[in-house]
């Protein structure tokens, strides 16, 4: 059942996608010696970020469920009933009209019912699911108005892509002149905001999908507002919905001026030093696009980065990118790690796949047979990114 809902993605959805969910919880670069006898105990592996805790001070409007029962819900089509055939079985559009229809006459916990019916026989919403759940997230401002109310009725399903929606179309109710001073207040009644939990996560890092369609994908502006965010934890979270958002509305026919096949890096080498490891955690996603699914090639863009820091983030977001296209096989990711040519490629590769194995089984076990099957030289830095991540989850 997990493997199941797994996504495996040939598009550039596949890789850009995996990113999210609880891997991409802020985490600053890591300490890791290029030295491979540092391998032996004296790495440090650092956990996700301590958050500070200057955090938005507005009153959380606490949010009551209503007492009325939920209306009944029509029955779905069967699952052998196609809601686009022909040309329209690849048209993002047909889908699109035909989930936000759903959303609103059968409610959001059947629409994902539908949609994950769906997934294991139709290969194009298999690609593009996490935007089309984004559609459902959408869709669900128009019956419930907060944020609140909307993730409760929620799923992650692909990636959380839901909750990311639901900012998109709550943003987009603002008046464009009230968002800038309305940023910090729009999260403030998540369930457990101040234990940073996983909804609260969504909800700013969503705004960074959302100010990018306030702004009509407009990069740079919308890294400023997310700066208006108080928090250093807000504002990390809010821009790597942004980065999130720049690789993934190139593939929804649409077209984002802030990726140059010519230059994979970019932006991550344009931006300001503040912006660049969020950015470089997104961004081997679409390097692999660019440089057609090649790791080898992607680890030698990596290389180029000349701070260590971003590097190392830069070889980790390939290692996950490795897990997320082989479904967290550990042989097959190994394998794709081994690719790097130095230690340092290879073990921040390992970590960064590491970290997604146990990010998406939420379990250590799986991040620990990972381990067992390396080369004795990256096994204790393995075994001590699984210890500290999922100590941190």
């Amino acid at each position: 059942m997990i493997l199941a809902k797994k996504i495996i993605l040939v598009s550039l959805a596949a890789a850009a996608i995996a990113a999210v969910a609880w891997y991409f919880s802020p985490l600053s670069p890591p300490a890791i010696s290029p030295n491979p006898s540092a391998a032996n105990g004296d790495v440090a592996v650092r956990d996700p970020a301590k958050p500070d805790q200057e955090t938005a001070t507005t009153t959380p409007q606490q949010f009551v469920p209503s007492s009325n029962p939920p209306p009944a819900q029509p029955p779905l089509p069967k699952p052998d009933t196609e809601p686009c055939t022909g040309s329209d079985r690849t048209n993002f559009d047909c889908y699109e009209g035909y989930y936000r229809t759903l959303v609103g006459s059968a409610g959001v916990p059947a629409t994902f019912a539908d949609l994950q019916a769906r997934y294991p026989n139709n290969d194009y919403i298999r690609a593009q699911c996490h935007p089309l759940t984004h559609i459902l997230g959408q869709a669900a401002t128009e019956k419930y108005p907060t944020v609140a109310e909307a993730f409760t009725h929620g799923d992650s399903f692909c990636w959380s892509g839901y909750y990311h929606g639901v900012m998109e179309g709550i943003i987009g109710k603002i008046g464009r002149s009230e968002l800038p001073d309305q940023l910090n207040s729009i999260c403030a009644n998540v369930e457990g905001r101040e234990r940073y939990s996983f909804d609260y996560f969504n909800c700013v890092h969503g705004l960074g999908h959302g100010v990018m369609a306030y702004t009509n994908i407009e990069l740079f502006d919308s890294l400023a507002l997310c700066d208006r965010l108080e928090g250093s934890w807000e504002r990390s979270s809010c821009y790597g919905g942004v980065y999130m958002e720049n690789v993934i509305v190139d593939n929804k026919n649409h077209f984002t001026k802030y990726l140059k096949p010519d230059d994979p890096l970019y932006p991550c080498n344009a931006v300001d030093d503040k912006y660049k490891n969020d950015c470089y955690l997104m961004q081997t996603s679409y390097m692999l696009k660019v440089l057609n699914g090649s790791f080898a090639k992607v680890f030698e863009e990596c290389a180029t980065v000349s701070e260590a820091g971003w590097r190392y983030t830069c070889f980790q977001s390939l290692g996950r990118d490795a897990s997320g296209r082989s479904t967290s096989n550990a042989q097959q990711t190994a394998a794709t790690c081994d690719l790097g040519t130095s230690y340092e490629q290879r073990s921040n590769c390992i970590i960064g796949a590491v970290k997604d194995f146990i990010s998406y089984f939420h379990s250590d076990k799986p991040g620990y047979a990972l381990c067992d099957i390396l080369s004795p030289d990256l096994q204790q830095i393995c075994r001590d990114t699984t210890k500290a991540y999922y100590a941190a989850l």
